[in-house]
């Protein structure tokens, strides 16, 4: 009996070539945007002393700091076949190869495609004034904040009173899953990593920020320069975020968003606002690009071996 062809798909590979002098600028444009933070980060690493604003772009999220600061086109930049974006003469030029797109990475792209396309589709929301960080802190003891070498803005007391003043309303699992305890069951929504595609909105500050995590979950066939325009949306939040915070970090240059008052609060649904004005062209880019590399994966030439 004669066995049916077997139908695999075949890698295909996927370069371009620029020429060396546009390569090292583009390289150089973006290294400036990243270096100040990541290289400051790899300083402190090495002596041991931590940054309790800024270590968090490299801890809380894992993308290396040598790959940040790596500059690599994004496949999407240029067309499907290498004909389309590379040189006649290969004479002082840099040739650049991306790694095979996996079906795990397809399936990644699928994943970030649909959450940018939901967040894009619904009304951004400003309702939540910061309170995920002082829900993270409230009924905790002094041994057990997060920044204790930094102390808070109010005292236990008060801080605790002006929680249970205010309504709650995170919609981000990531920030919700922080809460204290006694916290938890005050935030009026109950996100779960399940419901993370309907819950999450373009109002939210964590949302805006994981950006950054999307986008280097792509790295390095999107290429750096969204990385580092995501990186960027995440530094302006992440800044905003510890701002809004209960913690005193104003001689570290965070001055205070007060949002225990309601001219603070004013302030940051402004800066709220802000935030999501910068990362809403980021999420159209990166769902673009997501939808690009899917095409790029669905056009792989199968090959039949009998």
């Amino acid at each position: 009996m004669n066995s049916l062809p077997m139908t695999v798909v075949a890698p295909v590979s996927i370069r371009i070539r620029l020429p060396r002098e546009a390569w090292k600028a583009r390289e150089a444009a973006h290294r400036a945007r990243v270096v100040l933070l990541a290289e400051g980060f790899l300083e402190r690493r090495a002596i041991g002393v931590k940054h309790p604003v800024w270590d968090f772009l490299f801890t809380y999220y894992n993308f290396a700091p040598g790959k940040l600061m790596t500059w690599v086109p994004g496949i999407t930049d240029c067309g499907f076949w290498v004909a389309d974006c590379g040189l006649e003469n290969e004479k002082d030029e840099v040739s650049y190869e991306w790694p095979e797109l996996q079906p795990r990475d397809v399936k990644q792209a699928e994943w970030i495609a649909q959450l940018c396309g939901n967040v894009l589709s619904k009304p951004a929301r400003f309702a939540c004034h910061g309170l995920h960080e002082w829900a993270m802190v409230y009924r905790q003891s002094a041994e057990e904040l997060r920044h204790q070498a930094h102390g808070l803005r109010l005292r236990p007391e008060e801080l605790a009173a002006f929680v249970e003043s205010q309504t709650i309303c995170c919609s981000h699992y990531d920030a919700f899953r922080f809460f204290t305890a006694e916290a938890n069951p005050r935030n009026t929504l109950q996100p779960t990593l399940e419901t993370r595609q309907e819950m999450e909105q373009g109002g939210c500050l964590h949302t805006n920020m994981d950006l950054y995590k999307w986008a280097y979950k792509l790295w390095p066939w999107i290429g750096s320069d969204l990385v580092a325009d995501a990186f960027e949306v995440t530094v302006a939040g992440r800044f905003m975020d510890m701002r809004a915070s209960p913690y005193d970090l104003e001689a570290l240059g965070f001055t205070p968003i007060r949002i225990e008052t309601e001219e603070g609060r004013e302030e940051y649904r402004r800066e709220q606002q802000r935030i999501t004005a910068l990362a809403d062209p980021v999420r159209v880019k990166l769902r673009e690009a997501c939808l690009r590399l899917i095409e790029i994966h669905a056009r792989q030439k199968p090959a039949t071996l009998v």
